[in-house]
């Protein structure tokens, strides 16, 4: 054969080398940034363990906390994978992205809980991560912040429309939660739902609220991300040399690498995909100890749903919420603590709601009234500290006393008298 009849076949093996060194160097530069994303993902090591104490049927408390630990970064790289795809498709898209993935874990963790009729915990969770959101991670931020700082301010419009916002969603578990207290309970009442019982009326009402949420969910992106998109853009701050900054959506990443580190579209989305897979395999033994948890631990299912399991889903928001009211930029640490909270209330949670209509499952927006109770203080005290548009650590403090407050009635409060 001669050499000009070699050269092709050559020039193919050599391109072929050179194609698979190129996926190998992607696929190590995505697992090094996506490592090196966040400080919680040195947590990382926990996932295998998870994975194989899971599927070795160890103890339930060890499955339970091992995989609680597996899911904590988990969660910050879903988070950091849905950035970095976001700055390729466009600041439109991309703010639908983050509105979407953002709460992808509490997503997964309600699916596979919902699969295995644990509505109570997809319940408990839901509105654990409103609470934890509101009260904890901007009481947290009004402290870090304003520790050695007079006053913060932040845009009161985008607070304003936040508030009203929770306050519709608030209103959608009070109305259930009333309907269900005015209707007579029906002779030789049994498991829920019963046909033609209240609770099945409470049940079909939860439906319809529910896709009445997710309409104003929708309108409310359009409103967010198109037609009044210039309330929601970050203001100058004049940090504490007197000099005016501009802040920086992406900033939000308080270890942000350089600017010519970044994932591209392809790494982005096999992150996401790789995260996802891992998170449902961690999640699915962490619901499934849940049960065996309760009769072991003496907690209850309510206390592990709505104050244990919303940390795993909302550790990076919440070091990402503080770390950036450090940095005086309070319209950013209220954009994820109390947007965040507005998503799980008027997208996630409703649906949810309809997640659970197709698995024929009960899952409604029916709350306990001592449920109800909690969630419209939390939102009234979380209405009247930022409706001025200003903050300092003592309105910090009130915030993070109500939640522990909340966490040990909830630390008390009897599954048992769940749905009085």
């Amino acid at each position: 054969m001669s050499s000009f009849e070699s050269a092709p076949l050559l020039n193919n093996v050599q391109s072929t080398r050179s194609g698979l060194s190129l996926i190998k160097y992607n696929v190590v530069k995505s697992v090094v940034l996506s490592v090196k994303s966040s400080p919680v993902n040195y947590l990382l090591i926990f996932v295998p363990f998870g994975l194989y104490v899971g599927f070795a049927e160890w103890s339930a408390t060890v499955v339970f906390w091992i995989n609680f630990l597996a899911i904590v970064p988990l969660a910050s790289i879903l988070a950091f994978a849905t950035e970095e795809l976001a700055e390729h498709v466009g600041e439109t898209v991309g703010g639908l992205l983050n509105a979407t993935f953002g709460n992808a874990v509490e997503l997964i963790v309600s699916i596979i809980a919902l699969k295995d009729n644990q509505f109570r915990i997809v319940q408990a969770s839901m509105l654990g991560s409103i609470l934890s959101n509101l009260l904890l991670v901007l009481g947290c931020c009004f402290i870090a912040g304003g520790f050695n700082r007079v006053q913060q301010t932040f845009n009161q419009t985008v607070a304003q429309t936040m508030s009203s916002l929770m306050a519709l969603a608030t209103a959608s578990l009070l109305i259930p939660a009333a309907f269900h207290s005015t209707l007579p309970v029906p002779k030789g009442k049994t498991d829920f739902p019963q046909p033609g019982s209240s609770d099945e009326l409470v049940l079909s009402l939860s439906r319809g609220v529910s896709i009445i949420l997710l309409i104003v969910y929708i309108i409310f992106l359009f409103f967010q991300l198109k037609t009044h998109k210039s309330l929601f853009e970050p203001q100058p701050q004049i940090d504490e040399d007197g000099i005016i900054a501009t802040i920086i959506p992406n900033e939000l990443d308080a270890n942000k690498q350089e600017e010519d580190e970044h994932l591209s579209v392809t790494s982005s989305i096999g992150v996401l995909v790789a995260a996802t897979v891992l998170v449902s395999f961690s999640a699915d033994y962490l619901i499934g100890s849940v049960d065996q948890l309760v009769e072991t631990s003496g907690l209850s299912k309510t206390f592990i749903g709505l104050i244990i399991i919303p940390i795993v889903g909302n550790a990076a928001e919440h070091a990402t919420a503080v770390v950036v009211a450090m940095k005086n930029k309070m319209d950013l640490a209220i954009g994820v603590a109390v947007g965040s909270s507005l998503q799980i209330a008027i997208f996630v949670t409703p649906f949810m709601v309809l997640v659970g209509w197709v698995f024929d499952v009960p899952m409604s927006l029916y709350f306990s009234t001592f449920e109800t109770a909690i969630l419209f203080v939390a939102v009234f005290i979380a209405n009247l500290v930022i409706l001025d548009g200003e903050s300092n650590y003592l309105e910090g403090v009130m915030l993070v006393s109500t939640y522990l407050i909340v966490a040990l009635a909830f630390f008390y409060y009897p599954d048992s008298g769940i749905n009085n």
